[in-house]
C-alpha cells in the first residue's frame, strides 16, 4: 500500500524535516517506488510537484528536501501501484477546483471494482481507482451543497461519503482545500500535534534529529498525519478504523 503525509499549521511552516524521512520510504526503507507527489497551499494558490520516479532517488524530491517551502496545509504521497500504470498522470496527490478553491487528495488503499458513474465536470486523467474516487468525492460534494459550506458541514458530508467508499475496499485518505486538513483511516493512519514547549524529534527512516525549540515560536502549532509514525521518540496517536478527523490551525477540531 501507499504512504501518506499531511501537515496542518497555524502559521506557514516548512515540512522539510518530516519529508526528509518520509521520502526514504519511497524505495529505500520501504518498497514504495512507483512515484510520489506533494502539494503546498499558499493562500488560494498551490505548488504541486509529482514524479513517476521513486521518491528516494527523485531529483524533484531532493529539491523539496532542500527548499523550505512554507505552507499551512501540505499533502504528500508515495505510491505503490495497485491499480493503474506507473506514469505521471497516476501520481498523487490529485488536484481539482470546487467553489473557487483548489482541493488536494491523496489515497492509500485499493478500491475493488469501484467505478461509479461520473456525470459532472470532474473526470479522471489517469486510470487509478484513487483519482476516480476523488472525482466522485468532488461530484458528490458539489451536489450536496449549493454554496461553500462550513468546515463542520463539510465534515459531516465527508463522513457519509467516506463510509460509502470504504465499503468498496481500503480507503485511507488525506484531503485539503487550504483551509483545513481531513484525514480518514480505513487501516493505518497516525497523527501528532506539536506545540509549546517544543522538544527534540528523531526520524525513524533517516539518521536525522531536530530541536524544534530552536526552529519555532511559542505560539506555533503543528499537526502531522502519516501512515505510520515518522519519529521514534514522540507519541503518535492511531486513528480508529472508519474515523475521520479534521485539523485547522494546527489542532484537531473534530
Amino acid at each position: 500500500m501507499c504512504q501518506l503525509l499531511g501537515m496542518n499549521c497555524n502559521v506557514p511552516t516548512d515540512v522539510v524535516f518530516s519529508f526528509s524521512g518520509f521520502a526514504q520510504r519511497g524505495g529505500r526503507t520501504d518498497s514504495h517506488s512507483d512515484g510520489w507527489g506533494i502539494a503546498f497551499f499558499e493562500d488560494k494558490g498551490l505548488r504541486h510537484f509529482v514524479d513517476h520516479l521513486a521518491a528516494a532517488d527523485s531529483p524533484v524530491a531532493e529539491l523539496i528536501r532542500r527548499y523550505p517551502i512554507k505552507s499551512q496545509n501540505v499533502i504528500a504521497h508515495i505510491r505503490k501501484a495497485t491499480q493503474g500504470s506507473v506514469n505521471l498522470q497516476n501520481c498523487h496527490p490529485f488536484v481539482r477546483e470546487l467553489w473557487g478553491r483548489y482541493w488536494v487528495f491523496a489515497h492509500n488503499g485499493d478500491l475493488k471494482d469501484f467505478r461509479p458513474r461520473l456525470h459532472g465536470h470532474f473526470r479522471p486523467v489517469g486510470d487509478t481507482d484513487s483519482e476516480h474516487a476523488f472525482c466522485w468525492f468532488m461530484q458528490e460534494l458539489a451536489k450536496s451543497h449549493a454554496c461553500v459550506p462550513s468546515i463542520s458541514e463539510l465534515t459531516l458530508t465527508l463522513k457519509e461519503l467516506a463510509a460509502r467508499l470504504s465499503s468498496a475496499g481500503t480507503f485511507n485518505f488525506l484531503l485539503s482545500n487550504g483551509q483545513a486538513l481531513w484525514a480518514h483511516a480505513s487501516t493505518h493512519l497516525h497523527y501528532i500535534e506539536r506545540r509549546y514547549p517544543f522538544g527534540h524529534a528523531q526520524l525513524s527512516d533517516e539518521d536525522l534529529r531536530l530541536d524544534f525549540s530552536k526552529e519555532t515560536n511559542p505560539t506555533d502549532e503543528v499537526a502531522i498525519v502519516a501512515t505510520s509514525p515518522l519519529t521514534t521518540n514522540e507519541k503518535w496517536t492511531a486513528l480508529a478504523p472508519g474515523e475521520l478527523l479534521v485539523f485547522t490551525q494546527g489542532r484537531k477540531v473534530l
